[in-house]
Order: structure tokens, then sequence, then C-alpha cells
């Protein structure tokens, strides 16, 4: 038995991983002040989601869920002006975590 128990990747619920490094980035950034935080934060959710889309499923999925995940934080910023930065977090959320769900945990 090693030091560290890690959970096997294949029963890792992406969704939830996927929605701590939206929210999570996003309330560390904004609480401590310290940006480059939050993107820590959103970065360690995103490489443990990646790990798992790879166990779970096939280099397409996990590219496609990746840029999603990616793209989700970025497209935040532009959307946040037009609705406000809770409900432009919490749609790309929403939009990310979903499709973690359908493509990858749900299999």
């Amino acid at each position: 038995m090693s030091a560290i128990d890690i959970k096997n990747a294949k029963k890792v619920k992406t969704a939830t991983v996927v929605s701590a490094g939206l929210l999570g980035g996003f309330i560390t950034a904004r609480e401590s002040g310290i940006r480059p935080l939050g993107g820590v934060v959103l970065a360690a959710a995103g490489g443990w989601a990646v790990r798992s889309w790879l166990a779970k499923t096939d280099i397409p999925t996990t590219v496609g869920l990746t840029a999603l995940y990616i793209g989700g934080f970025g497209a935040s910023h532009p959307l946040a002006k037009k609705i406000g930065p809770w409900p432009a977090v919490f749609a790309v959320t929403g939009a990310s975590a979903g499709a973690a769900y359908l493509l990858s945990d749900s299999k």
C-alpha cells in the first residue's frame, strides 16, 4: 500500500471535478484577489478530469471535453460582461459538467 491512495481514474465523477474547477477557480480568484491562484485551482481540477477522461473514453472525446472546459473558462469572461459574473460562471459550468457527465461519467 502506498502512502497516498489515489482513486482509480475510471471511478472519478468528472462532472463534479469540472464543477469544482470552474466554480472553485472563480471563487478562489475573486475572494483572494489573486487571479493566478484561481488558475491553479482550475488547472488542478482540469488535470484530474483529463486523467479520468483518458481512462474512460478515447482521445477525441478527451480533447473535446478539455477544449470545452478551457473554452468555457475563456468564454465566461466576455459572457460576464453581458449577463454578470455569477450567471456566466454557472452557464459555462453547467455546459462543461453536463458534457462530462454525458460523454464520460454515464458510461
